[in-house]
């Protein structure tokens, strides 16, 4: 039997339109490869928008944050259907998600343990394909004060410029700083140019009167804390 045409999501029954549906019942009910639907707008000769956005929901473990990990190149290399125009819509929408989660996290927040710092950076770090590299200033009560990335590298590595963010600290007039980067790869072990940059940056801090409260490595999942290890050592703590 031959396979039947697929038609753009304009032509299937009423019942059956994402848009319709959300328009109907609202967003929250509608399933993630029926949103993603509507962002793709068509599907391809053999699948429908929403056959061929679980399909690629499915490539990506139905999870989001691993679809938000696929670049414009991936989406048009890996799935017949998808162009420019529809890989473009599928990350900036994931981009806004993310952008709207960071806001959330962004308001003044206080900062007691390695806990909150990883609270603090995961919306922003956690599905990256390459590693960043970021601070936060803290006040006297340790509330952020400043959010900013430093650097951002490749895959494995980032290079980070100490003057900078002691510029940025004294600017800032803060009295703390917690740095963050992530690992793409999963392994939380710190390399020798993380420990390295490490006690450089903590040297560097005492040497004005900044505290150096914490280095966070983080993944998708968990994070490794260089002060709970005890890495990094000084009088004053996170925990008011």
């Amino acid at each position: 039997m031959a396979k039947r045409p697929k038609s753009g999501i304009q032509k299937w029954a009423e019942e059956d339109r994402p848009r319709e549906k959300m328009i109907q019942n609202g967003a929250r009910t509608l399933s993630n490869s029926e949103l993603l639907a509507i962002l793709i707008g068509s599907g391809n000769r053999q699948e429908s928008a929403v056959e061929l956005s679980r399909r690629i929901l499915h490539q990506a473990g139905n999870n989001l944050n691993e679809l938000g990990r696929l670049s414009i190149l991936d989406l048009k290399s890996k799935f017949k259907g998808i162009g420019d125009a529809k890989a473009v819509s599928i990350v900036a929408a994931l981009e806004l998600g993310r952008r709207r989660k960071e806001s959330e996290v962004d308001k003044k927040i206080q900062i007691k343990c390695s806990a909150d710092i990883f609270d603090a950076f995961y919306p922003t770090l956690a599905d990256l394909p390459h590693e960043e590299f970021w601070i936060l200033l803290l006040n006297r009560s340790n509330t952020v004060i400043l959010k900013a990335k430093i650097s951002q590298g490749g895959v494995d590595s980032t290079v980070v410029d100490v003057r900078i963010i002691l510029k940025m600290a004294l600017e800032k007039l803060a009295v703390g700083v917690v740095v963050c980067h992530n690992h793409p790869s999963g392994n939380l072990i710190p390399s020798k140019l993380d420990l390295d940059i490490t006690k450089k940056l903590e040297n560097a801090c005492k040497s004005i009167d900044i505290f150096l409260h914490d280095h966070l490595i983080l993944s998708n999942e968990n994070y490794y804390s260089f002060a709970d290890e005890g890495l990094i050592k000084h009088e004053k703590q996170l925990s008011i």
